[in-house]
């Protein structure tokens, strides 16, 4: 009889462990896809080019329930269409299946494309806690050639923002003031709460000046600017991944629990507007960043 091998428990252990691992990372993935984070062609391609990789070892089924508006019922139709087994992970696919899958994904969630042409005119935007501000302000100390434009706003200040170089923080009664008399390009309340404006005097003077002029605004803003001037440049900041974007908004400590769930669900209705905008930028590096933001001003981007 052969003698049965006996696995030591330390393997066992970090076979455990590496499972783990494993399994959270393909979670990770999962969140990444349903809040838009990363687009589902991006996640195939990972799979197909590293077959050692957590998306290669990922479930069609868990793939495709990850994407928005896909229920159990659909995801079956979805693969009897295919003619994909729900047992297959994506990186065992055949080149039929890849070549379906692909095809169905470009179909059901096109990919985003940046738009010809550029403005003086730089708008960007994204979801809370995506760190807006903070390339904002690199472009600021590194850029003097580029104009970043004050908001107006009715909140608190946080901890370190200067009143005029941050924002302006103003009371209700002249943000009404601002707005009767047309003195904002932009405006609108943000997370159910508070308002942003964006004083337009400064604006107007930079470009008739012949400078760049970047705008850090919210959504609502961004689309206003573009039904004002449909030339703008819409920049959309994402970030590196739906976990980090929720350990920045925990990590900076301004906001109670309530008001976290508050800003992380309309984080999701912002990711969900992506394609919205003219380009798309992650912000996985502040500083890499903020010279992508750069390169658009200059007409060096890629």
């Amino acid at each position: 009889m052969a003698e049965r091998r006996v696995v030591p428990e330390v393997d066992r252990a970090a076979a455990s462990r590496r499972a783990l691992e494993r399994r959270r990372a393909r979670a990770a993935l999962k969140r990444d896809l349903t809040t838009r984070v990363l687009a589902p062609q991006d996640v195939l391609r990972q799979a197909v080019e590293d077959a050692d990789s957590d998306a290669a070892t990922m479930r069609i089924t868990d793939f495709l329930m990850a994407l928005p508006a896909i229920g159990a019922g659909k995801r079956d139709r979805i693969l009897d269409e295919l003619r994909i087994s729900p047992v297959k992970r994506l990186g065992g696919l055949g080149v039929r299946q890849l070549s379906a899958l692909s095809e169905w994904l470009d179909e059901r969630f096109p990919v985003h494309t940046p738009r010809p042409g550029r403005s003086r005119l730089l708008v960007l935007a994204g979801p809370t806690a995506v760190g807006k501000g903070t390339v904002a302000s690199h472009i600021r100390e590194r850029h003097p050639d580029i104009h970043l434009s004050v908001s107006a706003t009715t909140r608190a200040p946080r901890p370190g923002e200067v009143d005029g170089v941050h924002y302006y923080f103003v009371d209700d009664a002249e943000f009404d003031r601002l707005i009767d008399q047309d003195q904002l390009l932009e405006y609108a309340v943000v997370h159910n709460r508070h308002r942003y404006g964006t004083p337009r005097g400064p604006v107007d003077d930079a470009l008739a000046d012949g400078k760049t002029v970047l705008l850090e605004i919210d959504l609502q803003g961004a689309r206003q600017v573009r039904a004002a001037e449909p030339s703008a440049t819409l920049v959309f900041l994402l970030p590196p991944s739906w976990d980090e974007l929720v350990n920045r908004l925990v990590g900076r400590g301004t906001e109670d629990a309530e008001e976290r769930t508050r800003r992380l669900r309309t984080a999701r209705a912002e990711l969900a507007a992506q394609n919205e905008f003219d380009y798309l930028i992650v912000n996985a590096d502040v500083a890499t960043a903020a010279r992508e933001v750069v390169d658009l001003s200059s007409g060096s981007a890629r």
